[in-house]
């Protein structure tokens, strides 16, 4: 029956969107339809509301989806989403100051001689508007009016110019910031502490151990990772549009020939609009992303600056004309240079410490600095909201397209709260777990479940309803050990491709509704095809590459204020391989070294003293000892791998089906109660009975060398654990009795101090590293390589 219900939330969903009923209304009304219906039937056929659910019953599912409508608003750590409103405010006030027509107007001008260079310029145009506006629908409606006739009028192909417009503003939804990244963001980082606690649950079931090894445990990802790791992706989509328009232009000139320019191009007022038109956008560029890129800003903070400067940018265009149209800007950028020049000045600026007439100067300039700050913006705003009643209508927008997708997100959280109380997870898991060719096979279906979704469905509706119930599954998965950062922007690539799919997608619609009569419906949708295809191959690029995704957020991760120490068990994999692969260049050194500074004559320091370094300096060979030994154990696991893994992956598949009927089972002896004395309890008990068969058919499958070489493979293990410990035990403690020597013989004999501070330069980033405060920024940028790959991590489970 449970069965029958969930089909019953589909049809009520699918019907309600297809009749145009509204999305918000849509979600939840099905979910509480269905649940009370579920429930009145139980009460009526079995006198038990929650005889057709899970488990639980209609008010417990209820509940936990009004939990979930709370959980959005009022969990702390939960802020990821008032980046919203902000970065929809920075996009529809530049929107309104006509910034993009000033650059598709410009850029046209200077790309147009070259072959296909208005088209360059669409999509050049498209990349800075997605990283400063990053709305679909003002994009290609500003840039259907303004470069559509141009590139009409120059001969280009309907197909390609319509193409290149409809490809050219989906890049909002890729290229941060992005709303599309900050949903997404939100849904991984619930689906991650799911996906936790099943792996969590895997390690307990495999290896019969409570505490999983946290250097085993998902990866999970934020909204500034989700811009760091959409960064290069999509640079990779704008470098694919401009080389398929380049290479029309080469092959079949016709199609987008070059625009002949009378007289003279770059002269100086040219020169000047270019860089009255390009600069704002690349300031505000910079101010934004640069913020989290440098991990000055959070996600929240950078919409605010955002925010702040698209109001700035709009009050002189604006009034442009005026003499003081500049005026709030000159202002604004006279306040920062003064703020920076008084930080740097390093004047004490916290008034209970303050002492010198100096600093009270310095504080007196800050405070002129921040009135001037405050009393620009509130210039701006001012002007914005006088002039054509700009701010006013800027609000309004925000409120309506941020009340749009808060009302998505709780409705989804209804309904997902509903698919999995009809078991909906738990059918979706099983069979992408039943699927042949394990992970990939099962994110391949995925990603095509989610493409075909994009013909029918909005980017939000798929964001809140399928990442939810599919994520959880793919992140458990230890073969591949994705990250969610990774898994959102292959997600968040996916689903850009649903603004260009025929028939529902949106960029179609809003450049038919511009376009003349002259172009045909068919002209887009022919055009579009080449970029959807261009798209996937973007999405093949990054799915088999996912350093492009994760290099940037791992090494933002390790380089930022708030960097890790180097004994943080998610670093331990990379940190080993970088120092050993180090050791084959410098333990020779380092070996002799230690034994010239052991021969050396100690008496001078103290006999504590004396015995640390002597006993430091022993340790230097044990160390190496326990390399070579480490490597040993390493490369003999390597070679049983070859055999081990697959007999590893079909049992454990085989463990998973048992799991997965012992499951089922417990659910029909739940059920058998409700019916004691009937011929139906006699049917489930017919049912245990096959499926305690189908279990003891299972196990007969498993080989019987499983225990032996399970057994051998866990030995290797266990014994690289042990050796590895004593490693980083015996190195930490060997050079930070260096360090302790070095402090006390600087008096007693500073010509050992000095040659043991030389060795301690030596060892300080190979032997010594796990006694760091912080990664070396060198070696982070090397680990951060080594970080992005995703590892397998199934023979652990």
């Amino acid at each position: 029956m449970e069965l029958l219900f969930l089909a019953i939330l589909f049809v009520i969903m699918i019907t309600a969107l297809g009749s145009g009923y509204p999305v918000a209304f849509a979600l939840p009304g099905a979910a509480i339809i269905t649940i009370a219906l579920a429930g009145a039937t139980g009460v009526l056929f079995d006198g038990d509301s929650g005889a057709y659910f899970v488990r639980d019953g209609p008010v417990e599912w209820l509940t936990a989806g009004v939990t979930n409508f709370r959980g959005i608003y009022w969990e702390v750590e939960r802020d990821t989403l008032i980046a919203i409103p902000l970065f929809i405010f920075m996009g529809i006030m530049l929107q309104r100051s006509k910034v993009a027509e000033d650059l598709l107007v410009t850029m046209a001008q200077l790309f147009g001689p070259v072959p296909g260079g208005l088209g360059i310029s669409v999509v050049f145009v498209g990349a800075l508007l997605a990283a400063t506006t990053g709305i679909v629908g003002a994009t290609v409606v500003a840039m259907g009016l303004i470069s559509l006739p141009a590139m009409l009028r120059n001969n280009y192909s309907k197909p390609l110019a319509t193409g290149t417009i409809c490809a050219s503003g989906t890049l909002g939804q890729i290229i941060p910031p992005s709303i599309v990244l900050i949903i997404l963001a939100d849904q991984l980082s619930n689906a991650v502490d799911q996906a936790s606690s099943e792996r969590r649950e895997l390690y307990k079931a495999a290896t019969g151990e409570t505490s999983m090894p946290s250097s085993l445990e998902i990866v999970s990802t934020s909204a500034g990772d989700m811009f760091l790791g959409a960064f290069i992706p999509g640079l990779l989509l704008v470098l694919l549009y401009m080389l398929y328009i380049f290479g029309s232009a080469l092959l079949r000139p016709e199609t987008a020939p070059a625009v002949s320019v009378d007289g003279k191009i770059m002269t100086r007022p040219f020169l000047t609009k270019v860089v009255l038109s390009l600069i704002p956008p690349l300031l505000m560029i910079f101010a934004v992303l640069g913020s989290i890129l440098m991990g000055i800003a959070t996600v929240n903070q950078a919409g605010a600056i955002g925010a702040i400067g698209a109001t700035l940018m709009a009050s002189y265009r604006l009034a442009e004309g005026r003499k003081d149209a500049f005026y709030p800007v000159i202002l604004m950028a006279t306040s920062i240079l003064l703020l920076t020049i008084i930080i740097m000045s390093g004047f004490n600026l916290k008034i209970l410490t303050i002492s010198s007439g100096m600093d009270y100067i310095g504080l007196a300039l800050a405070l002129t600095a921040v009135t001037g700050l405050l009393v620009s913006i509130g210039w701006a705003l001012v002007r914005s909201y006088r002039i054509d009643n700009t701010l006013h209508q800027v609000m309004l927008e925000t409120a309506k397209t941020t009340s749009m997708v808060f009302i998505i997100l709780l409705g989804a959280a209804m309904l997902t709260a509903a698919f999995r109380a009809f078991g909906g997870e738990e059918i979706v898991k099983h069979g992408l777990g039943s699927l042949p060719g394990g992970f990939w096979t099962q994110f391949f279906v995925v990603m095509l479940v989610i493409f075909l979704l994009g013909f029918f469905l909005d980017f939000i509706e798929i964001a809140v309803v399928v990442v939810p119930i599919v994520a959880p599954i793919l992140l458990a998965d230890p073969s591949a050990n994705i990250t969610a950062v990774w898994l959102g922007v292959m997600v968040g690539l996916n689903i850009q491709t649903s603004f260009l799919t025929p028939p529902f997608g949106f960029a179609l619609f809003y450049l038919r509704g511009v376009a003349s009569s002259a172009v045909k419906t068919i002209d887009i949708y022919k055009g579009v095809v080449p970029f959807i295809i261009l798209q996937l191959i973007g999405l093949g690029v990054v799915g088999y590459y996912p350093q492009l995704v994760n290099y940037l957020p791992t090494r933002s991760y390790l380089t930022g204020d708030t960097s890790p120490p180097p004994r943080n068990p998610r670093l331990q994999q990379c940190l080993k391989e970088y120092t050993f692969a180090e050791y084959a260049i410098t333990s020779s050194t380092i070996r002799a070294e230690a034994a010239a500074l052991a021969a050396r004559n100690m008496d001078k320091l103290d006999t504590d003293d004396q015995n640390l370094l002597k006993q430091a300096l022993a340790n230097i060979p044990v160390i190496f000892d326990h390399v070579d030994k480490i490597a040993i154990i390493e490369s003999e696991m390597v070679a049983m791998e070859v055999e081990y893994a697959p007999l590893h992956t079909s049992v454990r598949r085989i463990e998973r089906d048992i799991r997965r009927i012992e499951n089922r089972k417990d659910d029909i002896k739940k059920d058998m109660r409700n019916y004691r004395g009937t011929s139906y309890a006699n049917q489930l008990k017919a049912e245990i009975a096959a499926m305690d068969k189908d279990i003891q058919h299972l196990l007969t499958q498993i080989p019987v060398r499983w225990d032996a070489e399970s057994k051998a493979y866990q030995a290797l293990t266990r014994d690289l654990i042990k050796t590895t410990r004593l490693y980083n035990r015996t190195s930490e403690r060997a050079y930070n009795n260096i360090v302790t020597v070095i402090e006390m013989a600087a008096i007693s004999d500073p010509e050992l101090a000095s040659d043991l501070a030389a060795f301690e330069v030596l060892i300080r980033d190979n032997i010594g590293i796990l006694a760091q405060n912080k990664v070396p920024v060198d070696i982070a940028r090397e680990i951060s390589a080594c970080l992005a790959v995703h590892r397998n991590l199934s023979l652990y489970f």
